[in-house]
This record gives structure tokens, sequence and C-alpha cells, in this order.
């Protein structure tokens, strides 16, 4: 069956969010057209204004509202630590967490050469700009535990030791909590690989 122009609109443009699918699209428009219409006039008019008002900070590159996010604008963060990040929410999940005090750059993406992805097209020549100015003592590379990641990771490890910048990763392996036999075995072998002594 196919529905108006407008609600097959509705519902195409609806499945541009992550995890949404043609029948969960179906659902949410449909949901907001016959029994949520005040949510969705304000939905509309908040995606507007943050479509607006909302860009990146021109520090760390976070979505922010203001020239420089929270973070960058706090004097008291700890400016010699540098982490970088794929996405902003990969840094809301550090912030979450509480135990970094540090600052940020968001990469937006990661480098994917078959992708038409390089160094130009996630920052890393701002991210390298802002190395040479700042007193960054260690940098923390906490991209994604793909291919991807890994290499983009190494990269910019790469270029950060023609500075002198201390370059770390975060670790990756066994979850707290997690049990062994449920652990596939390229998360076992990162985990092993970056064992500590205790």
């Amino acid at each position: 069956m196919s529905f108006s122009p407008l609600i097959d609109e509705l519902i195409n443009a609806l499945r541009c969010l992550p995890g949404v699918g043609p029948k969960s699209a179906q659902r949410m428009a449909f949901q907001l057209l016959q029994h949520r219409r005040d949510s969705a006039a304000k939905l509309a008019k908040t995606l507007e204004r943050a479509l607006e008002h909302v860009g990146q900070c021109n520090d760390c590159r976070t979505l922010t509202e203001q020239p420089l996010c929270e973070i960058c604008a706090n004097p008291r963060r700890n400016r010699a630590l540098l982490c970088v990040v794929e996405s902003p929410i990969d840094a809301l999940a550090m912030e979450t967490a509480g135990s970094f005090h540090g600052l940020y750059f968001v990469l937006h993406g990661k480098l994917s050469p078959i992708d038409g992805i390089g160094p130009a097209e996630i920052g890393i020549t701002q991210l390298m700009e802002r190395l040479q100015k700042e007193p960054v003592e260690e940098l923390i590379l906490a991209t994604n535990a793909t291919l991807e990641g890994e290499a983009t990771a190494h990269y910019i490890a790469d270029r950060a030791r023609a500075l002198s910048i201390r370059s770390t990763r975060i670790a990756h392996g066994v979850p707290l909590g997690g049990e062994l036999e449920f652990v596939d075995g390229g998360t076992l072998s990162h985990a092993l690989s970056g064992r500590t002594q205790i």
C-alpha cells in the first residue's frame, strides 16, 4: 500500500536515523501524525533551531552552540592531555565515565581510503596545527577498535611522533563483568596483547 506523497516523504526522512528501517519509520510517522501532533511540531521546530544554531567547537570540533564548548572553555581541564575520538558521542561516553579530565579532539570519522576518506576529510591537519600550538604532552587515541579505527590511530601516532608528542592507545579487551566463554576471539587476542602487570 502506498501513502500520500507527504507521508511517504516523512517516512523516508525518518529512515535517515541510525537503526530505523522502513517499518520503524512507518510507526514513527503515524505515531507523530495520529497521536502526537504537538510533539511533532515541537520536534520540527527544535530540529530546525538546532540545525541553524549548532556548529562545531573551534578547538575540539564537538557539537556546540558557542564558539568554544564547555569543556574547551573550562580552565580547570588538563591541557597537557588530548584525547582523540571519532565522534561527539564518543567524547560524551568518555565524559560520562568521569575519569578523564583533559581535552578532546573530534575527528568526525576515520580514515577509509576505499570510501575516499583521507586525513583532510577528518581534520587531521587541524589536529596537527593544534598539537604545534598547544602544550600537549600526551595524545590519547580513543578511536574504535575497527580496522579503520586502528589505522587512524596509527596514522595520527606517527604524525604526533614527528612532533615529539607521546601517543597512547586506550585499552580494548574483555569488558568488566564479562565471561571469557562469551568473548569473541579477536577481542581476546587484543586483550592478551594489551595485558599489564599486576
